[in-house]
C-alpha cells in the first residue's frame, strides 16, 4: 500500500508526509523479493534506466561507485541474464537505492547471497540508515531482524501481534530459555523437571522453562545424566517468540496477551 501496488480498503496511508502518493514516488525505493530486472538489458543500461525513472539526470558517477563497491564493474556491459543469482540481487539493490531515497523498502534482500555478499549488502543497508534513510526490512529471518532492526513489527495471519524494539520484546518474555550443549546428543532433555519444551538443534538444545522453574534444579538434574559443556539462561530470541505466537497452544502464561 505504501507503494500503491494495493489500495487500502479503509484508513489512510501517509508516505513521507504525503497522502496522495505520487508526490513521494521519486523519494521511495523498493527491492522486491522476486527479481524484477530486464534480463536482456546490459547492467549499466538497466541502472541508468532505473535512475532516469526516478528523476536522476546524471546517474553515471553514482552507478560507477555502486558497481565498484559491489565488485560488479567488470559486468557493467554484460546482460543481466549472465549474472548469478547473488549478482542480480546486488544489481537490484543498486537500482532500488541509486536515487538516494528517503524511504527504502527491502523485501528479503539477502535472498540468494553467500555469506561474503550478505555482509556487503548488510553494510550497505546500515550506510543507508546512517545517512538518514528510513529502511523497512521485510523478512522471515528473525535472526537478521533481531541483529539489524531498531523496531520490529510481527504480523501473523494478517494481524499485528508484536511491536517494539527487539530488546523490549524479549524482556516481556523474561529469561525463560536455557541453551544447552551436552556430550550425549541423543539425550532426551524434555523429561527434565521444570522443562516445558525441548528443541533439538543437533549440536545443541534449547529448553523452554515452565513457569516458576528453577534453572539450578534443571542443571543439577542434567549433571546426573550427562557431561554439560554449555548451560546458558537467557531471554528467548525473536525467532522463538514468533514460533510461540504462531503456535498459540504453547503460548506461555506470562507472555504478552
Amino acid at each position: 500500500m505504501i507503494l500503491r501496488i494495493f489500495l487500502p480498503d479503509r484508513g489512510r496511508v501517509v508516505v513521507l508526509g504525503n497522502e496522495r502518493g505520487r508526490a513521494a514516488d521519486d523519494r521511495v525505493g523498493y527491492l522486491p523479493e522476486e527479481r524484477g530486472l530486464y534480463r536482456k538489458m546490459k547492467v549499466g543500461e538497466l541502472l541508468r534506466f532505473h535512475a532516469q525513472l526516478k528523476g536522476v539526470r546524471a546517474p553515471q558517477a553514482a552507478i560507477d561507485r555502486w558497481l565498484e563497491r559491489f565488485e560488479l564493474s567488470a559486468w557493467a556491459k554484460r546482460p543481466v541474464e549472465a549474472l548469478s543469482k547473488g549478482m542480480a540481487q546486488k544489481v537490484q539493490f543498486i537500482a532500488a537505492t541509486l536515487h538516494d531515497p528517503a524511504l527504502v523498502i527491502l523485501d528479503e534482500p539477502f535472498s540468494g547471497l553467500d555469506p561474503v555478499n550478505h555482509e556487503v549488502l548488510k553494510d550497505a543497508m546500515l550506510d543507508l540508515r546512517r545517512r538518514g534513510t528510513t529502511v523497512i526490512f521485510s523478512t522471515h529471518d528473525m535472526a537478521a531482524a533481531e541483529r539489524l532492526c531498531d523496531q520490529v513489527m510481527m504480523i501473523h495471519r494478517g494481524r499485528k501481534v508484536l511491536d517494539g524494539s527487539p530488546a523490549a520484546i524479549r524482556q516481556r518474555y523474561g529469561q525463560d530459555t536455557v541453551r544447552v550443549r551436552v556430550d550425549d546428543p541423543n539425550l532426551d532433555l524434555g523429561a527434565l523437571p521444570g522443562v516445558a519444551e525441548a528443541r533439538d538443534y543437533g549440536n545443541s538444545k534449547e529448553l523452554r522453562l515452565a513457569e516458576d522453574a528453577d534453572p539450578q534444579v534443571i542443571l543439577r538434574a542434567l549433571l546426573d545424566r550427562a557431561r554439560v559443556d554449555h548451560f546458558e539462561v537467557s531471554e528467548p530470541s525473536l525467532h522463538d517468540i514468533f514460533v510461540r505466537i504462531a503456535r498459540p497452544t504453547q503460548e506461555p502464561a506470562h507472555g504478552p496477551s
